[in-house]
Protein backbone atom coordinates (compact mmCIF):
# COMPACT_ATOMS: atom_id res chain seq x y z
CA UNK A 1 0.00 0.00 0.00
CA UNK A 2 2.83 2.36 0.77
CA UNK A 3 4.18 1.91 -2.76
CA UNK A 4 0.97 3.47 -4.11
CA UNK A 5 1.64 6.61 -2.12
CA UNK A 6 5.14 6.83 -3.59
CA UNK A 7 3.71 7.36 -7.07
CA UNK A 8 3.26 11.02 -6.17
CA UNK A 9 6.99 11.30 -5.51
CA UNK A 10 7.70 10.73 -9.19
CA UNK A 11 7.12 14.46 -9.62
CA UNK A 12 10.29 16.54 -9.52
CA UNK A 13 10.52 20.14 -8.36
CA UNK A 14 11.48 21.35 -11.83
CA UNK A 15 8.06 20.25 -13.14
CA UNK A 16 6.35 22.81 -10.92
CA UNK A 17 8.83 25.48 -11.98
CA UNK A 18 8.10 24.77 -15.64
CA UNK A 19 4.36 24.85 -14.98
CA UNK A 20 4.54 28.22 -13.21
CA UNK A 21 6.61 29.77 -16.00
CA UNK A 22 4.23 28.66 -18.74
CA UNK A 23 1.17 29.82 -16.81
CA UNK A 24 2.71 33.24 -16.24
CA UNK A 25 3.63 33.56 -19.94
CA UNK A 26 0.05 32.74 -20.96
CA UNK A 27 -1.32 35.22 -18.43
CA UNK A 28 0.94 38.00 -19.72
CA UNK A 29 1.20 37.25 -23.45
CA UNK A 30 -2.13 35.59 -24.28
CA UNK A 31 -2.47 34.02 -27.72
CA UNK A 32 1.18 34.69 -28.58
CA UNK A 33 2.25 32.39 -25.74
CA UNK A 34 -0.24 29.73 -26.84
CA UNK A 35 1.15 29.68 -30.39
CA UNK A 36 4.73 29.72 -29.11
CA UNK A 37 4.27 26.76 -26.78
CA UNK A 38 2.19 24.81 -29.29
CA UNK A 39 5.10 25.03 -31.69
CA UNK A 40 7.62 24.18 -28.97
CA UNK A 41 5.85 21.13 -27.57
CA UNK A 42 3.64 19.88 -30.42
CA UNK A 43 5.98 20.88 -33.26
CA UNK A 44 3.21 22.50 -35.25
CA UNK A 45 2.89 26.12 -36.37
CA UNK A 46 -0.74 27.24 -36.22
CA UNK A 47 -2.34 30.35 -37.67
CA UNK A 48 -5.67 29.82 -35.96
CA UNK A 49 -6.29 28.00 -32.69
CA UNK A 50 -10.00 27.45 -33.16
CA UNK A 51 -11.53 24.42 -34.87
CA UNK A 52 -14.25 25.62 -37.29
CA UNK A 53 -17.73 24.21 -36.75
CA UNK A 54 -17.66 22.93 -40.33
CA UNK A 55 -14.67 20.73 -39.48
CA UNK A 56 -16.63 19.05 -36.69
CA UNK A 57 -19.57 18.51 -39.01
CA UNK A 58 -17.35 17.00 -41.74
CA UNK A 59 -15.80 14.59 -39.23
CA UNK A 60 -19.27 13.50 -38.16
CA UNK A 61 -20.50 13.01 -41.73
CA UNK A 62 -17.59 10.74 -42.71
CA UNK A 63 -17.39 8.78 -39.43
CA UNK A 64 -18.04 5.05 -39.48
CA UNK A 65 -21.69 4.22 -38.75
CA UNK A 66 -20.77 1.63 -36.11
CA UNK A 67 -18.80 4.27 -34.21
CA UNK A 68 -21.72 6.73 -34.42
CA UNK A 69 -24.09 4.04 -33.13
CA UNK A 70 -21.78 3.25 -30.20
CA UNK A 71 -21.55 6.95 -29.33
CA UNK A 72 -25.33 7.33 -29.44
CA UNK A 73 -25.84 4.49 -26.96
CA UNK A 74 -23.11 5.78 -24.68
CA UNK A 75 -24.46 9.36 -24.77
CA UNK A 76 -28.00 8.18 -24.01
CA UNK A 77 -26.82 6.09 -21.02
CA UNK A 78 -24.62 8.87 -19.63
CA UNK A 79 -27.46 11.40 -19.97
CA UNK A 80 -29.98 9.10 -18.29
CA UNK A 81 -27.68 8.47 -15.34
CA UNK A 82 -26.72 12.11 -14.79
CA UNK A 83 -30.25 13.46 -15.18
CA UNK A 84 -31.10 11.54 -12.02
CA UNK A 85 -28.54 13.68 -10.18
CA UNK A 86 -30.32 16.96 -10.92
CA UNK A 87 -31.34 18.98 -7.86
CA UNK A 88 -34.13 21.50 -7.42
CA UNK A 89 -34.05 24.90 -5.79
CA UNK A 90 -36.18 24.98 -2.64
CA UNK A 91 -38.04 27.40 -0.39
CA UNK A 92 -39.21 27.04 3.22
CA UNK A 93 -41.78 29.41 4.72
CA UNK A 94 -42.92 27.17 7.55
CA UNK A 95 -42.34 29.76 10.29
CA UNK A 96 -44.38 32.96 10.51
CA UNK A 97 -42.56 35.92 8.97
CA UNK A 98 -39.54 33.85 7.88
CA UNK A 99 -38.66 32.67 4.37
CA UNK A 100 -35.50 30.63 3.75
CA UNK A 101 -34.35 28.98 0.58
CA UNK A 102 -31.67 27.81 -1.77
CA UNK A 103 -31.22 28.72 -5.42
CA UNK A 104 -29.38 26.33 -7.74
CA UNK A 105 -27.82 27.73 -10.88
CA UNK A 106 -25.50 26.15 -13.49
CA UNK A 107 -22.04 27.55 -14.12
CA UNK A 108 -21.93 29.82 -17.15
CA UNK A 109 -18.75 28.62 -18.89
CA UNK A 110 -16.75 25.41 -18.42
CA UNK A 111 -13.46 24.30 -19.98
CA UNK A 112 -12.88 20.64 -20.77
CA UNK A 113 -9.35 19.32 -21.27
CA UNK A 114 -9.10 16.28 -23.55
CA UNK A 115 -5.71 14.56 -23.88
CA UNK A 116 -4.20 14.18 -27.34
CA UNK A 117 -0.91 12.86 -28.62
CA UNK A 118 -0.65 9.19 -29.55
CA UNK A 119 -3.98 8.17 -28.03
CA UNK A 120 -7.49 9.47 -28.58
CA UNK A 121 -10.04 9.54 -25.78
CA UNK A 122 -13.54 10.33 -27.08
CA UNK A 123 -14.92 8.71 -23.93
CA UNK A 124 -13.33 11.53 -21.90
CA UNK A 125 -15.21 14.03 -24.05
CA UNK A 126 -18.54 12.42 -23.26
CA UNK A 127 -17.91 11.96 -19.53
CA UNK A 128 -16.88 15.58 -19.01
CA UNK A 129 -19.22 17.37 -21.40
CA UNK A 130 -22.54 15.57 -20.88
CA UNK A 131 -22.88 16.20 -17.10
CA UNK A 132 -22.14 19.88 -17.77
CA UNK A 133 -24.83 20.04 -20.43
CA UNK A 134 -27.31 18.17 -18.22
CA UNK A 135 -26.59 20.69 -15.44
CA UNK A 136 -27.44 23.50 -17.86
CA UNK A 137 -23.98 24.99 -18.45
CA UNK A 138 -24.37 27.69 -21.08
CA UNK A 139 -21.02 27.28 -22.87
CA UNK A 140 -18.61 24.33 -22.97
CA UNK A 141 -15.13 25.03 -24.36
CA UNK A 142 -12.90 22.09 -25.23
CA UNK A 143 -9.11 22.20 -25.55
CA UNK A 144 -7.03 19.37 -26.97
CA UNK A 145 -3.52 19.14 -28.45
CA UNK A 146 -3.18 19.00 -32.25
CA UNK A 147 -1.24 16.30 -34.07
CA UNK A 148 1.86 17.01 -36.15
CA UNK A 149 -0.35 18.11 -39.04
CA UNK A 150 -2.13 20.65 -36.84
CA UNK A 151 -5.33 18.61 -36.77
CA UNK A 152 -7.54 17.25 -33.98
CA UNK A 153 -8.26 13.53 -33.89
CA UNK A 154 -11.45 12.92 -35.87
CA UNK A 155 -12.89 10.44 -33.36
CA UNK A 156 -12.60 13.13 -30.69
CA UNK A 157 -14.18 15.73 -32.98
CA UNK A 158 -17.17 13.46 -33.63
CA UNK A 159 -17.68 12.83 -29.90
CA UNK A 160 -17.44 16.56 -29.19
CA UNK A 161 -19.94 17.36 -31.94
CA UNK A 162 -22.46 14.79 -30.68
CA UNK A 163 -22.00 15.74 -27.01
CA UNK A 164 -22.72 19.41 -27.74
CA UNK A 165 -19.34 21.11 -27.29
CA UNK A 166 -19.67 24.78 -28.24
CA UNK A 167 -16.05 25.65 -29.12
CA UNK A 168 -12.86 23.63 -29.65
CA UNK A 169 -9.30 24.99 -29.56
CA UNK A 170 -6.18 23.18 -30.75
CA UNK A 171 -4.03 23.62 -27.67
CA UNK A 172 -2.87 21.26 -24.97
CA UNK A 173 -0.60 21.05 -21.97
CA UNK A 174 -0.06 23.70 -19.32
CA UNK A 175 -0.69 26.49 -21.84
CA UNK A 176 -4.24 25.21 -22.46
CA UNK A 177 -5.00 25.22 -18.74
CA UNK A 178 -3.63 28.75 -18.49
CA UNK A 179 -5.78 29.93 -21.39
CA UNK A 180 -8.93 28.56 -19.77
CA UNK A 181 -8.03 29.96 -16.36
CA UNK A 182 -6.96 33.47 -17.36
CA UNK A 183 -8.48 34.00 -20.80
CA UNK A 184 -6.68 35.25 -23.93
CA UNK A 185 -7.62 37.26 -27.00
CA UNK A 186 -9.21 34.14 -28.54
CA UNK A 187 -10.40 32.20 -25.52
CA UNK A 188 -12.74 33.47 -22.83
CA UNK A 189 -11.95 32.74 -19.18
CA UNK A 190 -14.01 29.84 -17.83
CA UNK A 191 -15.52 29.23 -14.40
CA UNK A 192 -14.24 25.67 -14.06
CA UNK A 193 -11.72 23.32 -15.71
CA UNK A 194 -12.35 19.58 -15.87
CA UNK A 195 -10.73 16.67 -17.64
CA UNK A 196 -7.69 14.40 -17.34
CA UNK A 197 -4.12 15.05 -18.45
CA UNK A 198 -0.51 14.23 -17.73
CA UNK A 199 1.37 15.37 -14.64
CA UNK A 200 1.99 18.82 -16.17
CA UNK A 201 -1.71 19.32 -16.79
CA UNK A 202 -2.64 18.04 -13.32
CA UNK A 203 -0.18 20.41 -11.63
CA UNK A 204 -1.31 23.31 -13.82
CA UNK A 205 -4.89 22.75 -12.72
CA UNK A 206 -3.73 22.70 -9.12
CA UNK A 207 -1.88 26.00 -9.59
CA UNK A 208 -4.84 27.85 -11.13
CA UNK A 209 -7.33 26.63 -8.52
CA UNK A 210 -8.74 29.75 -6.93
CA UNK A 211 -8.71 31.70 -10.18
CA UNK A 212 -11.11 29.03 -11.39
CA UNK A 213 -12.59 25.88 -9.92
CA UNK A 214 -11.29 22.45 -10.98
CA UNK A 215 -12.70 18.94 -10.79
CA UNK A 216 -9.90 17.10 -8.94
CA UNK A 217 -6.18 16.34 -9.06
CA UNK A 218 -6.30 12.93 -10.70
CA UNK A 219 -3.36 10.57 -10.42
CA UNK A 220 -2.50 7.34 -12.28
CA UNK A 221 -5.32 4.88 -12.87
CA UNK A 222 -5.95 2.00 -10.48
CA UNK A 223 -8.12 -1.07 -10.01
CA UNK A 224 -8.70 -3.38 -7.06
CA UNK A 225 -10.45 -6.70 -7.62
CA UNK A 226 -11.90 -8.63 -4.69
CA UNK A 227 -12.25 -12.25 -5.77
CA UNK A 228 -13.36 -15.41 -3.98
CA UNK A 229 -13.08 -19.05 -5.04
CA UNK A 230 -15.87 -18.55 -7.58
CA UNK A 231 -13.96 -15.90 -9.57
CA UNK A 232 -12.83 -16.70 -13.11
CA UNK A 233 -9.05 -16.24 -13.37
CA UNK A 234 -9.34 -15.20 -17.04
CA UNK A 235 -11.77 -12.42 -16.18
CA UNK A 236 -9.71 -11.24 -13.20
CA UNK A 237 -6.47 -11.19 -15.19
CA UNK A 238 -8.04 -9.37 -18.11
CA UNK A 239 -9.40 -6.68 -15.80
CA UNK A 240 -6.09 -6.19 -13.99
CA UNK A 241 -4.37 -5.80 -17.38
CA UNK A 242 -7.04 -3.34 -18.60
CA UNK A 243 -5.79 -0.82 -16.05
CA UNK A 244 -2.10 -1.71 -16.21
CA UNK A 245 -2.04 -0.82 -19.91
CA UNK A 246 -2.83 2.86 -19.16
CA UNK A 247 0.72 3.68 -18.10
CA UNK A 248 3.67 2.46 -16.04
CA UNK A 249 2.34 4.15 -12.88
CA UNK A 250 -1.07 2.45 -13.02
CA UNK A 251 -1.89 0.11 -10.14
CA UNK A 252 -3.64 -3.28 -10.38
CA UNK A 253 -4.42 -5.20 -7.18
CA UNK A 254 -6.13 -8.52 -6.51
CA UNK A 255 -7.36 -9.22 -2.99
CA UNK A 256 -8.61 -12.78 -2.67
CA UNK A 257 -9.72 -15.32 -0.12
CA UNK A 258 -8.54 -18.15 -2.39
CA UNK A 259 -4.94 -19.40 -2.64
CA UNK A 260 -5.95 -21.31 -5.74
CA UNK A 261 -7.28 -18.19 -7.50
CA UNK A 262 -4.09 -16.29 -6.63
CA UNK A 263 -1.95 -19.00 -8.26
CA UNK A 264 -4.18 -19.27 -11.35
CA UNK A 265 -4.15 -15.51 -11.88
CA UNK A 266 -0.35 -15.41 -11.74
CA UNK A 267 -0.20 -17.94 -14.56
CA UNK A 268 -3.03 -16.37 -16.56
CA UNK A 269 -1.51 -12.89 -16.35
CA UNK A 270 1.68 -14.09 -18.02
CA UNK A 271 -0.31 -15.75 -20.81
CA UNK A 272 -2.57 -12.75 -21.50
CA UNK A 273 0.22 -10.17 -21.34
CA UNK A 274 1.91 -11.85 -24.29
CA UNK A 275 -1.18 -11.12 -26.40
CA UNK A 276 -1.42 -7.40 -25.61
CA UNK A 277 0.04 -4.68 -27.84
CA UNK A 278 1.13 -2.56 -24.83
CA UNK A 279 3.05 -5.45 -23.29
CA UNK A 280 6.01 -3.46 -21.99
CA UNK A 281 3.84 -0.87 -20.24
CA UNK A 282 1.69 -3.60 -18.69
CA UNK A 283 4.69 -5.54 -17.40
CA UNK A 284 6.28 -2.49 -15.81
CA UNK A 285 3.01 -1.40 -14.23
CA UNK A 286 2.35 -4.85 -12.75
CA UNK A 287 5.95 -5.28 -11.58
CA UNK A 288 6.06 -1.89 -9.86
CA UNK A 289 2.50 -1.37 -8.63
CA UNK A 290 0.71 -4.69 -9.05
CA UNK A 291 0.13 -7.08 -6.16
CA UNK A 292 -1.90 -10.13 -5.20
CA UNK A 293 -2.98 -10.19 -1.55
CA UNK A 294 -4.41 -13.38 0.00
CA UNK A 295 -6.58 -12.81 3.08
CA UNK A 296 -8.47 -15.02 5.53
CA UNK A 297 -12.02 -13.96 4.72
CA UNK A 298 -14.21 -11.41 2.97
CA UNK A 299 -14.22 -9.12 5.99
CA UNK A 300 -10.45 -8.77 5.70
CA UNK A 301 -10.69 -8.27 1.94
CA UNK A 302 -13.16 -5.41 2.37
CA UNK A 303 -11.01 -3.91 5.12
CA UNK A 304 -8.04 -3.81 2.72
CA UNK A 305 -10.18 -2.28 -0.04
CA UNK A 306 -11.53 0.43 2.24
CA UNK A 307 -8.03 1.26 3.43
CA UNK A 308 -6.75 1.67 -0.13
CA UNK A 309 -9.87 3.48 -1.42
CA UNK A 310 -9.36 2.48 -5.08
CA UNK A 311 -10.53 4.37 -8.15
CA UNK A 312 -12.20 1.20 -9.51
CA UNK A 313 -13.33 -1.66 -7.27
CA UNK A 314 -14.61 -4.94 -8.70
CA UNK A 315 -16.51 -7.37 -6.48
CA UNK A 316 -15.98 -10.62 -8.36
CA UNK A 317 -17.61 -12.82 -5.74
CA UNK A 318 -20.63 -15.11 -5.43
CA UNK A 319 -23.04 -12.59 -3.93
CA UNK A 320 -21.62 -9.10 -4.59
CA UNK A 321 -24.70 -7.21 -3.39
CA UNK A 322 -24.28 -8.76 0.07
CA UNK A 323 -21.02 -6.80 0.46
CA UNK A 324 -21.91 -3.58 -1.37
CA UNK A 325 -23.08 -1.83 1.79
CA UNK A 326 -19.71 -2.53 3.46
CA UNK A 327 -17.74 -0.66 0.79
CA UNK A 328 -16.94 2.77 2.22
CA UNK A 329 -14.16 4.09 0.00
CA UNK A 330 -14.23 3.55 -3.77
CA UNK A 331 -14.67 5.74 -6.82
CA UNK A 332 -16.90 3.26 -8.65
CA UNK A 333 -17.96 -0.28 -7.71
CA UNK A 334 -18.45 -3.02 -10.32
CA UNK A 335 -20.63 -5.90 -9.18
CA UNK A 336 -20.27 -9.46 -10.45
CA UNK A 337 -18.37 -11.29 -13.14
CA UNK A 338 -20.05 -9.53 -16.06
CA UNK A 339 -19.56 -5.92 -14.95
CA UNK A 340 -15.92 -5.28 -15.93
CA UNK A 341 -14.33 -1.86 -15.46
CA UNK A 342 -14.25 -0.98 -19.22
CA UNK A 343 -18.05 -1.19 -19.18
CA UNK A 344 -17.94 1.87 -16.94
CA UNK A 345 -15.30 3.56 -19.06
CA UNK A 346 -17.42 3.61 -22.18
CA UNK A 347 -21.03 2.61 -21.98
CA UNK A 348 -22.85 1.99 -18.68
CA UNK A 349 -23.63 5.62 -17.81
CA UNK A 350 -21.96 6.43 -14.45
CA UNK A 351 -19.06 8.82 -14.83
CA UNK A 352 -15.57 7.44 -15.34
CA UNK A 353 -13.85 10.56 -13.98
CA UNK A 354 -13.06 9.16 -10.54
CA UNK A 355 -10.95 9.97 -7.48
CA UNK A 356 -7.54 8.25 -7.35
CA UNK A 357 -4.69 7.76 -4.87
CA UNK A 358 -7.05 7.04 -1.97
CA UNK A 359 -8.97 10.30 -2.37
CA UNK A 360 -12.21 8.32 -2.64
CA UNK A 361 -12.24 8.83 1.14
CA UNK A 362 -13.43 12.39 0.51
CA UNK A 363 -13.92 12.90 -3.25
CA UNK A 364 -16.74 11.70 -5.49
CA UNK A 365 -17.03 10.87 -9.20
CA UNK A 366 -17.58 13.80 -11.56
CA UNK A 367 -21.26 14.60 -11.83
CA UNK A 368 -23.94 17.25 -12.24
CA UNK A 369 -23.11 18.74 -8.83
CA UNK A 370 -19.70 19.74 -10.19
CA UNK A 371 -21.34 22.10 -12.67
CA UNK A 372 -23.77 23.95 -10.42
CA UNK A 373 -23.50 26.57 -7.70
CA UNK A 374 -25.85 27.21 -4.81
CA UNK A 375 -26.98 30.48 -3.22
CA UNK A 376 -29.00 30.65 -0.01
CA UNK A 377 -31.48 33.43 0.73
CA UNK A 378 -33.10 34.80 3.89
CA UNK A 379 -36.18 36.92 4.57
CA UNK A 380 -37.29 37.98 8.09
CA UNK A 381 -40.23 40.23 8.82
CA UNK A 382 -39.92 42.96 11.48
CA UNK A 383 -41.76 40.80 14.01
CA UNK A 384 -39.60 37.75 13.26
CA UNK A 385 -36.41 39.75 13.77
CA UNK A 386 -37.72 41.20 17.04
CA UNK A 387 -38.34 37.69 18.36
CA UNK A 388 -34.68 36.71 17.96
CA UNK A 389 -32.86 40.06 17.98
CA UNK A 390 -31.52 39.96 21.55
CA UNK A 391 -29.98 36.54 20.92
CA UNK A 392 -28.09 37.91 17.91
CA UNK A 393 -26.83 40.88 19.95
CA UNK A 394 -25.60 38.47 22.65
CA UNK A 395 -23.72 36.43 20.04
CA UNK A 396 -22.11 39.59 18.64
CA UNK A 397 -21.05 40.76 22.09
CA UNK A 398 -19.39 37.40 22.84
CA UNK A 399 -17.37 37.77 19.64
CA UNK A 400 -16.52 41.40 20.41
CA UNK A 401 -18.24 42.67 17.27
CA UNK A 402 -20.43 45.48 18.57
CA UNK A 403 -21.03 46.74 15.02
CA UNK A 404 -22.79 43.48 14.29
CA UNK A 405 -24.90 43.88 17.39
CA UNK A 406 -25.69 47.48 16.55
CA UNK A 407 -27.02 46.42 13.13
CA UNK A 408 -29.73 44.54 15.02
CA UNK A 409 -30.12 47.06 17.83
CA UNK A 410 -31.03 50.01 15.57
CA UNK A 411 -33.85 47.96 14.11
CA UNK A 412 -35.18 46.90 17.50
CA UNK A 413 -35.17 50.52 18.67
CA UNK A 414 -37.04 51.79 15.64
Amino acid sequence: MNSLKKRDNEVQEHVLQDVDKILMDVKNKGDAALLEYTYKFDRVLLNDLKVPREEMERAYEKADKSYIDALKISIENIKDFHQKQLRNSWIDNGKTGIILGQQIRPLKRVGVYVPGGKAAYPSSVLMNVIPAKVAGVEEVIMVTPPDRDGEVNEAVLVAAYMAGVDHIYKIGGVQAVGALAYGTESIEKVDKIVGPGNIYVALAKKQVFGDVDIDMIAGPSEILVIGDESANEKFVSADLISQAEHDELASSILVTTSDELAKKVQVELKRQIEERNRKEIIEKSLNDYGVIIVVENMEKAIEVANKIGPEHLELMVKDPFVYLGQIKNAGSVFLGAYSPEPLGDYMAGPNHVLPTNGTARFFSPLGVDDFIKKSSYIYYSKEALESIGENIINFANVEGLDGHGNSIKVRLEE
